[in-house]
Protein backbone atom coordinates (compact mmCIF):
# COMPACT_ATOMS: atom_id res chain seq x y z
CA UNK A 1 0.00 0.00 0.00
CA UNK A 2 1.25 3.40 -0.89
CA UNK A 3 1.67 6.24 1.97
CA UNK A 4 0.67 9.07 1.47
CA UNK A 5 2.15 12.04 -0.17
CA UNK A 6 2.59 15.49 2.05
CA UNK A 7 4.22 18.89 0.49
CA UNK A 8 5.51 21.18 2.70
CA UNK A 9 5.91 24.63 1.27
CA UNK A 10 6.90 27.00 4.00
CA UNK A 11 9.46 25.92 6.46
CA UNK A 12 7.66 24.44 9.89
CA UNK A 13 9.45 23.34 13.36
CA UNK A 14 11.73 20.07 12.93
CA UNK A 15 9.15 18.39 15.28
CA UNK A 16 6.22 18.80 12.84
CA UNK A 17 8.14 17.40 10.04
CA UNK A 18 9.50 14.68 12.62
CA UNK A 19 5.76 13.67 12.66
CA UNK A 20 4.63 13.48 9.59
CA UNK A 21 7.49 11.34 8.81
CA UNK A 22 5.81 8.97 10.75
CA UNK A 23 2.63 8.68 8.64
CA UNK A 24 3.77 10.08 5.22
CA UNK A 25 6.44 10.55 2.65
CA UNK A 26 7.03 14.41 3.30
CA UNK A 27 8.81 16.60 0.65
CA UNK A 28 10.01 19.44 1.05
CA UNK A 29 9.80 22.29 -1.47
CA UNK A 30 9.97 25.96 -0.08
CA UNK A 31 8.95 29.21 -2.12
CA UNK A 32 7.16 27.54 -4.90
CA UNK A 33 4.99 29.50 -6.58
CA UNK A 34 2.28 29.69 -10.15
CA UNK A 35 3.31 26.73 -12.22
CA UNK A 36 6.06 25.16 -9.88
CA UNK A 37 3.97 25.05 -6.87
CA UNK A 38 1.21 23.42 -9.52
CA UNK A 39 3.76 20.74 -10.47
CA UNK A 40 4.65 20.03 -7.11
CA UNK A 41 1.29 19.40 -5.73
CA UNK A 42 -0.70 17.47 -8.68
CA UNK A 43 0.66 14.35 -6.31
CA UNK A 44 -0.26 15.41 -2.81
CA UNK A 45 -2.70 14.03 -0.86
CA UNK A 46 -1.34 16.74 1.89
CA UNK A 47 -0.31 20.50 2.09
CA UNK A 48 1.74 21.94 4.71
CA UNK A 49 1.65 25.67 4.67
CA UNK A 50 2.55 29.51 6.28
CA UNK A 51 2.08 32.54 5.71
CA UNK A 52 4.43 32.15 2.91
CA UNK A 53 2.24 30.16 0.31
CA UNK A 54 -0.90 31.21 -1.40
CA UNK A 55 -2.89 28.49 -1.72
CA UNK A 56 -5.48 29.92 -4.47
CA UNK A 57 -8.15 28.34 -6.40
CA UNK A 58 -5.84 27.88 -9.42
CA UNK A 59 -3.39 26.32 -7.07
CA UNK A 60 -6.03 24.08 -5.48
CA UNK A 61 -7.45 22.98 -9.02
CA UNK A 62 -4.01 21.80 -9.82
CA UNK A 63 -4.32 18.43 -7.64
CA UNK A 64 -6.81 15.59 -7.62
CA UNK A 65 -5.66 14.10 -4.84
CA UNK A 66 -5.01 16.44 -2.44
CA UNK A 67 -7.79 16.22 1.06
CA UNK A 68 -6.06 18.34 3.45
CA UNK A 69 -4.41 21.86 3.79
CA UNK A 70 -2.98 23.07 7.06
CA UNK A 71 -2.03 25.72 8.47
CA UNK A 72 0.78 25.78 10.78
CA UNK A 73 -0.34 29.09 12.41
CA UNK A 74 -4.02 30.88 12.98
CA UNK A 75 -5.12 32.50 10.14
CA UNK A 76 -6.08 30.86 6.84
CA UNK A 77 -6.59 33.96 4.56
CA UNK A 78 -3.34 32.89 2.42
CA UNK A 79 -6.00 29.63 1.66
CA UNK A 80 -8.91 29.67 -0.49
CA UNK A 81 -11.12 28.02 2.07
CA UNK A 82 -14.51 28.61 -0.20
CA UNK A 83 -12.71 26.61 -3.06
CA UNK A 84 -11.21 24.14 -0.90
CA UNK A 85 -14.87 23.22 0.63
CA UNK A 86 -15.93 23.08 -2.89
CA UNK A 87 -13.21 20.63 -3.61
CA UNK A 88 -13.58 18.63 -1.07
CA UNK A 89 -10.56 19.48 0.63
CA UNK A 90 -10.52 20.13 4.30
CA UNK A 91 -8.73 22.93 5.78
CA UNK A 92 -7.35 22.82 9.10
CA UNK A 93 -5.43 25.44 10.97
CA UNK A 94 -3.05 25.76 14.54
CA UNK A 95 -4.97 28.23 16.70
CA UNK A 96 -3.36 29.16 19.74
CA UNK A 97 0.40 27.83 19.25
CA UNK A 98 1.88 31.43 18.79
CA UNK A 99 -0.42 33.12 21.25
CA UNK A 100 1.93 33.63 23.38
CA UNK A 101 4.54 35.12 20.89
CA UNK A 102 1.84 37.05 19.25
CA UNK A 103 0.75 38.50 22.64
CA UNK A 104 4.40 39.56 23.84
CA UNK A 105 5.35 40.69 20.46
CA UNK A 106 2.26 43.12 21.05
CA UNK A 107 3.22 44.23 24.41
CA UNK A 108 6.72 44.96 23.07
CA UNK A 109 5.67 47.09 20.10
CA UNK A 110 3.58 48.72 23.31
CA UNK A 111 6.02 49.67 25.45
CA UNK A 112 8.57 50.96 22.27
CA UNK A 113 6.46 53.42 21.05
CA UNK A 114 5.13 54.79 24.44
CA UNK A 115 8.54 54.91 26.02
CA UNK A 116 10.16 55.61 22.61
CA UNK A 117 12.61 52.93 23.02
CA UNK A 118 13.70 53.04 19.34
CA UNK A 119 14.23 56.57 18.63
CA UNK A 120 16.05 57.01 22.06
CA UNK A 121 18.20 54.26 21.26
CA UNK A 122 18.85 55.42 17.95
CA UNK A 123 19.94 59.50 19.14
CA UNK A 124 21.71 57.28 21.82
CA UNK A 125 23.85 55.61 19.32
CA UNK A 126 24.16 58.76 17.60
CA UNK A 127 26.36 60.56 19.92
CA UNK A 128 23.51 62.16 21.10
CA UNK A 129 22.46 62.62 24.74
CA UNK A 130 18.84 64.43 24.73
CA UNK A 131 16.59 62.82 27.24
CA UNK A 132 13.87 65.35 27.35
CA UNK A 133 12.97 64.46 24.12
CA UNK A 134 12.26 61.01 24.53
CA UNK A 135 9.69 61.87 27.44
CA UNK A 136 7.26 58.64 27.51
CA UNK A 137 4.10 57.78 29.36
CA UNK A 138 3.43 54.88 31.85
CA UNK A 139 0.44 52.27 30.67
CA UNK A 140 -0.87 51.51 34.11
CA UNK A 141 -4.11 53.26 35.05
CA UNK A 142 -4.45 54.14 31.60
CA UNK A 143 -7.19 52.30 28.98
CA UNK A 144 -5.86 50.15 26.36
CA UNK A 145 -8.97 48.41 24.22
CA UNK A 146 -8.81 45.47 22.59
CA UNK A 147 -10.53 44.66 19.26
CA UNK A 148 -11.19 41.04 19.72
CA UNK A 149 -10.42 38.38 22.06
CA UNK A 150 -9.07 35.25 21.48
CA UNK A 151 -6.31 33.26 21.71
CA UNK A 152 -4.05 36.32 21.55
CA UNK A 153 -6.10 39.08 23.04
CA UNK A 154 -6.48 36.81 25.73
CA UNK A 155 -3.16 36.73 26.78
CA UNK A 156 -2.47 40.30 25.69
CA UNK A 157 -5.15 41.11 28.59
CA UNK A 158 -3.89 39.25 31.12
CA UNK A 159 -0.34 40.73 30.99
CA UNK A 160 -2.36 44.19 30.84
CA UNK A 161 -3.68 43.65 34.16
CA UNK A 162 -0.47 42.60 35.53
CA UNK A 163 0.44 46.69 34.14
CA UNK A 164 -2.46 47.74 36.56
CA UNK A 165 -4.08 49.14 33.20
CA UNK A 166 -7.75 48.98 32.35
CA UNK A 167 -8.79 46.64 30.06
CA UNK A 168 -11.72 47.00 27.52
CA UNK A 169 -12.48 44.34 24.62
CA UNK A 170 -14.36 44.92 21.23
CA UNK A 171 -15.88 40.88 20.80
CA UNK A 172 -19.20 39.86 20.08
CA UNK A 173 -18.71 35.90 20.46
CA UNK A 174 -17.56 36.31 24.12
CA UNK A 175 -20.27 36.91 27.23
CA UNK A 176 -20.30 39.74 29.71
CA UNK A 177 -19.58 36.85 32.38
CA UNK A 178 -16.30 35.49 30.20
CA UNK A 179 -15.00 38.97 29.85
CA UNK A 180 -15.33 39.66 33.40
CA UNK A 181 -13.39 36.42 34.43
CA UNK A 182 -10.58 37.76 32.41
CA UNK A 183 -10.23 40.91 34.30
CA UNK A 184 -11.84 42.77 31.08
CA UNK A 185 -14.87 45.34 30.43
CA UNK A 186 -17.09 43.99 27.30
CA UNK A 187 -18.14 47.12 25.64
CA UNK A 188 -19.23 47.94 21.89
CA UNK A 189 -16.69 49.08 19.52
CA UNK A 190 -17.69 52.84 19.31
CA UNK A 191 -17.47 52.78 23.11
CA UNK A 192 -13.87 51.55 23.17
CA UNK A 193 -12.46 53.71 20.27
CA UNK A 194 -13.84 56.92 22.11
CA UNK A 195 -12.41 56.02 25.83
CA UNK A 196 -8.78 53.89 24.73
CA UNK A 197 -5.46 55.82 25.02
CA UNK A 198 -4.17 52.46 23.32
CA UNK A 199 -5.88 50.59 20.71
CA UNK A 200 -4.76 47.37 19.76
CA UNK A 201 -6.53 45.12 16.80
CA UNK A 202 -6.98 41.36 17.54
CA UNK A 203 -8.69 39.75 14.78
CA UNK A 204 -8.35 37.80 11.16
CA UNK A 205 -8.69 39.68 8.02
CA UNK A 206 -11.56 38.95 6.14
CA UNK A 207 -15.02 40.07 4.58
CA UNK A 208 -16.19 41.78 8.30
CA UNK A 209 -13.37 42.73 9.59
CA UNK A 210 -11.37 44.83 6.24
CA UNK A 211 -10.52 48.57 6.76
CA UNK A 212 -12.34 47.41 10.09
CA UNK A 213 -10.20 50.59 11.80
CA UNK A 214 -10.62 53.32 9.04
CA UNK A 215 -11.18 57.38 8.83
CA UNK A 216 -14.31 56.81 10.71
CA UNK A 217 -12.28 54.76 13.59
CA UNK A 218 -10.04 57.11 14.03
CA UNK A 219 -12.47 60.09 13.74
CA UNK A 220 -14.34 58.29 17.00
CA UNK A 221 -10.84 57.90 18.95
CA UNK A 222 -9.13 60.31 21.51
CA UNK A 223 -6.38 62.73 20.49
CA UNK A 224 -2.77 61.26 20.60
CA UNK A 225 -4.15 57.72 20.78
CA UNK A 226 -1.89 54.77 20.61
CA UNK A 227 -2.03 52.32 17.87
CA UNK A 228 -1.06 48.45 18.04
CA UNK A 229 -1.64 46.23 14.90
CA UNK A 230 0.24 43.01 15.40
CA UNK A 231 -3.12 40.47 13.73
CA UNK A 232 -3.22 40.67 9.82
CA UNK A 233 -2.51 43.49 7.64
CA UNK A 234 -5.31 45.28 5.99
CA UNK A 235 -7.95 45.21 9.06
CA UNK A 236 -6.46 48.81 9.73
CA UNK A 237 -6.65 50.86 7.02
CA UNK A 238 -3.42 52.11 5.85
CA UNK A 239 -4.07 55.06 4.46
CA UNK A 240 -6.18 56.21 7.25
CA UNK A 241 -3.99 55.59 9.49
CA UNK A 242 -1.29 57.63 7.84
CA UNK A 243 -3.83 60.66 7.78
CA UNK A 244 -3.99 60.00 11.33
CA UNK A 245 -0.26 59.86 12.36
CA UNK A 246 0.47 62.76 10.28
CA UNK A 247 -2.77 65.09 11.73
CA UNK A 248 -1.43 63.92 15.61
CA UNK A 249 -4.95 62.11 15.93
CA UNK A 250 -3.02 58.96 16.42
CA UNK A 251 0.42 59.65 18.68
CA UNK A 252 2.39 56.60 17.63
CA UNK A 253 1.66 53.25 15.56
CA UNK A 254 3.29 49.43 16.54
CA UNK A 255 2.93 47.76 13.15
CA UNK A 256 3.81 44.30 12.47
CA UNK A 257 1.61 43.27 9.83
CA UNK A 258 0.67 45.41 6.35
CA UNK A 259 -1.62 44.91 3.85
CA UNK A 260 0.58 43.52 1.30
CA UNK A 261 3.78 41.87 2.30
CA UNK A 262 6.64 42.33 1.81
CA UNK A 263 6.38 45.87 2.01
CA UNK A 264 7.34 47.38 -1.11
CA UNK A 265 8.85 50.98 -2.18
CA UNK A 266 6.75 53.39 -2.71
CA UNK A 267 3.64 52.20 -1.08
CA UNK A 268 1.51 53.30 1.71
CA UNK A 269 2.70 50.91 4.16
CA UNK A 270 6.47 52.05 3.64
CA UNK A 271 4.98 55.82 4.19
CA UNK A 272 4.51 54.06 7.61
CA UNK A 273 7.20 52.30 8.26
CA UNK A 274 8.79 55.64 7.32
CA UNK A 275 7.36 57.63 9.79
CA UNK A 276 8.96 58.88 12.90
CA UNK A 277 6.37 57.81 15.39
CA UNK A 278 6.16 54.22 14.06
CA UNK A 279 7.63 51.22 15.54
CA UNK A 280 7.55 48.67 12.34
CA UNK A 281 8.36 44.73 12.18
CA UNK A 282 8.00 42.39 9.70
CA UNK A 283 5.46 40.06 10.55
CA UNK A 284 7.38 38.35 13.86
CA UNK A 285 4.28 37.95 15.82
CA UNK A 286 4.46 34.20 15.99
CA UNK A 287 8.26 34.13 14.80
CA UNK A 288 9.99 32.72 18.34
CA UNK A 289 11.49 29.00 18.55
CA UNK A 290 9.13 28.64 20.71
CA UNK A 291 5.85 29.06 18.69
CA UNK A 292 7.32 27.50 15.45
CA UNK A 293 7.29 24.18 16.80
CA UNK A 294 4.50 24.06 18.79
CA UNK A 295 2.09 24.95 15.66
CA UNK A 296 3.78 22.90 13.21
CA UNK A 297 3.40 20.13 15.53
CA UNK A 298 -0.23 21.38 16.57
CA UNK A 299 -0.89 21.31 12.82
CA UNK A 300 0.96 17.98 11.61
CA UNK A 301 -1.08 16.49 14.38
CA UNK A 302 -4.32 17.73 12.85
CA UNK A 303 -2.92 16.52 9.55
CA UNK A 304 -2.43 13.44 10.08
CA UNK A 305 -6.01 12.86 11.78
CA UNK A 306 -7.48 14.01 8.49
CA UNK A 307 -5.41 11.88 5.79
CA UNK A 308 -6.29 9.21 8.47
CA UNK A 309 -9.86 10.07 8.21
CA UNK A 310 -10.65 11.10 11.65
CA UNK A 311 -12.03 14.35 12.41
CA UNK A 312 -9.56 17.31 13.51
CA UNK A 313 -9.73 19.23 16.35
CA UNK A 314 -9.43 22.77 14.45
CA UNK A 315 -11.15 22.21 10.71
CA UNK A 316 -11.97 25.66 9.17
CA UNK A 317 -14.18 24.20 6.82
CA UNK A 318 -16.93 21.64 7.97
CA UNK A 319 -20.09 21.87 6.93
CA UNK A 320 -21.54 21.87 10.50
CA UNK A 321 -19.15 24.92 11.18
CA UNK A 322 -21.22 28.52 11.57
CA UNK A 323 -20.27 30.49 8.89
CA UNK A 324 -21.01 33.97 10.37
CA UNK A 325 -18.85 32.97 13.40
CA UNK A 326 -16.55 31.97 11.13
CA UNK A 327 -16.63 35.06 9.65
CA UNK A 328 -15.51 37.09 12.72
CA UNK A 329 -14.07 34.87 14.93
CA UNK A 330 -11.35 36.40 16.43
CA UNK A 331 -7.22 35.33 16.88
Amino acid sequence: MNRMAILVTDKIGKSGLDLLRQHADVQEAYGLKGDALKAAIANADGLMVRSGTQVTADILQASTRLKVVARAGSGVDNVDVPEATRRGVLVVNAPGGNAVSAAELTIALLMACIRKVPQANASLKAGEWKRESFKGMEIGGKTVGLVGLGAVGKVVARILNGFCARVLAYDPFITDEQADRMGVAKVDLNLLLRQSDVVSVHVPLNDATRNLIGASAFSTMKNGVVLLNAARGGVVDEAALLEALKSGKVSAAGLDVFAQEPVVAGSIAAALIACDNVVATPHLGALTHDAQEKVAVQAAEQMVLALQGKQPQYAVNQPAKNEASAAVAVI
